[in-house]
């Protein structure tokens, strides 16, 4: 099952750090990028390994806990990211997230520096995954069609920002009066989730700025979750039980998930069924076992 909560931790804070597998989140993004002055990034990257290690080292191939742990490295068109990865790698990232990614050819450049440093440390080939940031500027965001029909082995979904967006446009608005994301926003955000379902990789949602929001937040992540996202970043430990709450299945609809799988098992010929009085086919059968978690 895709990671429901995605917390950012500043990768700078070794008491933060501490105390990230106690805050539920599904997966934790150490931050090496918009958390990090620049004069600490050094400093950063051998505490971001450290924690890696200590993490690996307790829970070995996750066998406690299902909480992935992922790393955000710098800017592409900065000479960091490399420096990043080269010093994090030993502590065997589940996955980096690429800030500002401007189109499918950087996540090949990633890629191909992941295959080496995977072989360079021991690690399976391939086992890092990718997680771009798609839209943190305008040319960036305008890319997001050309992932869809790529080969990219290592992608695990895509994910998309406002805030980086907003500042590069000069908006003074993100959402209207009624909390609804403005067109431009909009727009990203479904092109976001249209081109990771067509690449069946996880869609991410963006965060909800405001982490003393909580109704706010509760109805972002309700609704990322009935547009079809699959989890949601956040940015302070008192937003992932609220995220996780929201995309956690509820019994009626597992029980309904159920119920189609079984009736498409004692029929496994058929192409549509009815389930009390509606018509179900396949897409609501793929729909039904990945919400069981057994596709």
């Amino acid at each position: 099952m895709p990671p429901r909560s995605w917390l950012f931790v500043p990768g700078d804070s070794e008491k933060k750090l501490s105390k990230a597998p106690e805050t539920g989140a599904h997966a934790i993004i150490v931050d090496l990028e918009d958390a990090v002055a620049p004069a600490a990034k050094a400093a950063a990257r051998e505490v971001a390994r450290g924690w890696l290690e200590a993490r690996r080292a307790a829970d070995p191939g996750h066998a406690g806990t299902r909480q992935a742990r992922w790393l955000r490295i710098n800017a592409i068109d900065t000479s960091l990211w490399r420096e990043d990865l080269a010093a994090i790698m030993a502590g065997a990232p589940d996955g980096i997230v690429l800030p500002k990614t401007e189109g499918p050819d950087q996540v090949r450049l990633v890629s191909a520096e992941l295959d080496a440093l995977e072989q360079r440390h021991g690690l399976a080939p391939g086992s890092t995954r990718l997680l771009p940031l798609v839209s943190e500027t305008a040319g960036a965001a305008l890319t997001i069609p050309a992932y869809v029909g790529q080969s990219l082995p290592r992608l695990a979904g895509l994910t998309w920002g406002a805030e980086d967006l907003s500042a590069v446009l000069g908006a003074t608005r993100k959402r209207d009066a009624a909390g609804r994301w403005t067109d431009t926003f909009r727009f990203v955000r479904a092109q976001t989730l249209l081109a990771a379902h067509a690449l069946e990789v996880w869609p991410v949602d963006t965060l909800h700025a405001d982490f003393r929001d909580e109704a706010g937040l509760r109805t972002a992540a309700e609704t990322a979750r009935a547009d079809g996202f699959a989890g949601m970043l956040a940015i302070h430990p008192a937003q992932v039980p609220v995220i996780n709450a929201a995309f956690a299945p509820t019994d009626a609809e597992l029980a309904h998930a159920r119920a189609i799988v079984d009736a498409f098992a004692a029929n496994p010929g058929a192409g549509t069924l009815q389930i009390d009085g509606r018509m179900i086919d396949q897409p609501h059968l793929k729909q039904a076992r990945q919400l069981l978690g057994i596709a």
